[in-house]
């Protein structure tokens, strides 16, 4: 899978440009033999944009996009949407996000939701369905989820590792960009291709591979 996203990325940036950031001794000797380049992390990273401020210690640069590794649908023309946006607004946190699909249910966990102004500036993202209602006549007709390609500024990406510790609503929903949402900081939402789907759990490799069958077989 890790191939998959970095073949994908490597398409939008060229193969020089992409690193895998890892803690992990096997899969630095398996992307090396892909032939990619690797940045070996702490294994203590709160999370995935933890992880990214170490690289960002290490490697300097005026953009970081950052595609995880479980998004194994990630669409090469949303990596550069997400740049576009980013270079368009460099003040900005960006953020990929896309229509809930009608074989996923706003109800689960593993999803994150995701509401905005109708600029697309982060409201709030969540593991309940946003937005709620009182009176079913006043349920949304569509919701929205985060995928998960971002594009940060190094100083974004450094004072996000320098804060230390989870922020005290993103420990609760377990969603690592809520830590910018919490400091005031601008998080821009850009529209990426419906039909992404991460393999969060063990149950969702097989959605994702007849996601993948019928894509390549249209």
């Amino acid at each position: 899978m890790i191939q998959w996203v970095a073949e994908l990325s490597a398409k939008t940036v060229g193969m020089e440009n992409v690193f895998i950031a890892t803690d992990d001794k096997k899969i630095e000797s398996s992307v090396q033999d892909m032939g990619y380049q690797v940045v070996m992390t702490s294994e203590n990273c709160l999370t995935g944009t933890d992880r990214l401020a170490e690289v960002a210690q290490k490697i300097e640069a005026d953009i970081y996009i950052n595609v995880q590794g479980d998004e194994p649908l990630v669409n090469p023309e949303d990596i550069l949407k997400v740049i576009d946006a980013k270079k368009a607004n460099p003040n900005d946190v960006i953020n990929g996000y896309a229509v809930i699909g009608a074989n996923e249910d706003p109800e689960n966990v593993n999803i994150p939701k995701v509401i905005f102004t109708e600029d697309k500036r982060m409201i709030y993202m969540s593991r309940k369905a946003l937005p709620g209602f009182k009176d079913d006549k006043n349920k949304p007709a569509q919701y929205y989820k985060q995928v998960c390609i971002y594009a940060f500024n190094r100083q974004e990406l450094l004072s996000y590792g320098d804060f230390g510790r989870k922020s005290k609503l993103e420990h609760s929903e377990d969603i690592e960009i809520i830590r910018y949402m919490e400091w005031g900081q601008t998080i821009r939402m850009v529209e990426t291709r419906p039909g992404s789907l991460a393999v969060d759990i063990p149950g969702d490799v097989a959605k994702v591979e007849a996601a993948l069958k019928e894509l390549h077989n249209a």
